[in-house]
């Protein structure tokens, strides 16, 4: 295998990014375990969860990023309580 190859296929992953008063934390949705990313900008939580997850993978294998039923859509929705 050439090294300069990825060690697994890419998949694609739904990821949920907020933003806090603080900065935004952001997570994947429909996979085994807990991998969060932080960061000051939309655009450094996505690079920190994209890093977290990339180490999961090669932390865990690639079945670590199967969930018994796999996440469609994800939906944010508001209520009043």
């Amino acid at each position: 295998m050439d090294p300069a190859e990825p060690r697994f296929k890419p998949k694609p992953v739904k990821i949920i990014i907020e933003k806090h008063a603080d900065g935004y934390v952001a997570y994947p949705v429909g996979i085994k375990g807990v991998v969060l990313g932080e960061g000051d900008t939309y655009e450094d939580a996505l690079r920190d969860v994209r890093s977290a997850l990339k180490f999961h993978l090669e932390t865990f294998g690639p079945d670590s990023l199967d969930a018994e039923e796999p996440v469609l859509e994800a939906f944010v929705a508001e209520a009043a309580v």
